[in-house]
């Protein structure tokens, strides 16, 4: 296990913010994460649990300690119980998702594809709930092993405990911070069924004279697409999608909808009663709000939006996290009064 004081987050977060924490503390075994827990201290608090640091935010200094699980690939693969069809495949926390995903097509293990090149750790896919091109990665968790901080008991968590949602679950709600993720299990199958009507899957399918697309070709096709819309993180600093898109109500999308008739938009298939009794219908694209702001490929200081996705913000070169903030919120702030709509940040901001 790694024990290092005053260390450098450079490295681990991809928006290139140079900050330090108080602590840093590396497991490499679920043994390590019990061990490392019950040697906790007051003084050790806070808390920040970190994957990959592909979808965090850092505004300053960490005041406390940064807990995160070693960086390597580890898959072990068994059949699930009373499921023929179906291949379970159990991953180390900090194993790389997208390689994950890799090893599934590679291998024949099918229904991870549209998840490929979504950047961070297999741990941080279960917090996160990642998802793309019409798939969430809650589809294929069976169980998420886990070790609670505070009793450290070792926990085997399953799909319907994490209470998985729209870019969110219980470990980003009330289980915050609470739980060391040491592994999560995947549930695939070996029958391969595309799905190929999302956004611009059928269209590249077409430019490359694809019907009947294989898993390998829809990867590769999905990698190709996201390359061409993403910027790498070790080129310029970035964390992905910085925001959610936001889901609206029937009288507030046909209201948008009259004066924007080419808005594109995305209906649920299932709508979402609110508490305060309104039902949420429709997905607008927060990057189509931003680009009509006006803010597509523009800079505040040395944070910026992408040139070719508005909905990423950049690190234009040494830009601090204050400095993504405050164009966050003035983007947030733009957004809002020109479509009476607030969007929400996807990534975790310290």
């Amino acid at each position: 296990m790694k024990d290092i004081k005053n260390a450098s987050l450079l490295a681990h977060n991809t928006f290139g913010i140079d900050v330090c924490c108080h602590r840093l503390l590396e497991f490499s075994s679920t043994e390590e994460a019990l061990h490392l827990v019950k040697g906790l201290q007051k003084s050790d608090y806070p808390y920040l649990l970190l994957g990959g640091g592909s979808n965090l935010l850092l505004t300053g200094d960490y005041p406390g300690t940064v807990i995160t699980p070693e960086n390597r690939f580890e898959v072990t693969v068994f059949t699930c119980p009373g499921d023929e069809d179906g291949v379970c495949l159990r991953c180390w926390a900090g194993s790389t998702f997208d390689e994950v995903v890799e090893y599934a097509v590679k291998h024949g293990f099918y229904g991870a594809e549209n998840l490929s090149l979504i950047p961070g750790q297999v741990g941080a896919s279960a917090i996160q709930n990642i998802g793309a091109y019409g798939a969430e990665v809650c589809e294929i968790i069976t169980e998420v092993e886990a070790v609670e901080i505070a009793t450290a008991r070792l926990l085997h968590l399953s799909n319907a405990d994490c209470q998985y949602g729209y870019r969110q679950s219980r470990f980003k709600r009330e289980w915050r911070d609470q739980y060391l993720i040491t592994a999560v299990t995947y549930r695939l199958t070996q029958t391969f069924t595309p799905k190929s009507d999302y956004g611009s899957i059928r269209r590249e399918l077409d430019a490359h004279g694809i019907t009947a697309p294989n898993a390998e070709q829809m990867r590769q096709i999905i990698i190709a697409i996201r390359k061409a819309k993403l910027p790498d993180p070790k080129v310029q600093g970035n964390a992905g999608s910085f925001f959610m898109n936001p889901m609206v109500t029937e009288d507030k999308f046909k209201s948008l909808q009259g004066l924007y008739p080419d808005m594109p938009f995305f209906r649920l298939p299932d709508p979402i009663q609110q508490p305060d009794g309104n039902v949420l219908t429709v997905k607008i694209p927060a990057g189509w709000m931003i680009d009509q702001c006006g803010w597509k490929g523009k800079s505040l200081g040395r944070a910026g939006v992408h040139d070719k996705q508005a909905l990423v913000l950049v690190n234009r070169g040494g830009a601090t996290g204050q400095e993504v903030l405050t164009l966050c919120k003035t983007i947030q702030y733009d957004v809002n009064k020109k479509f009476g709509i607030q969007i929400l940040p996807e990534v975790n901001i310290k």
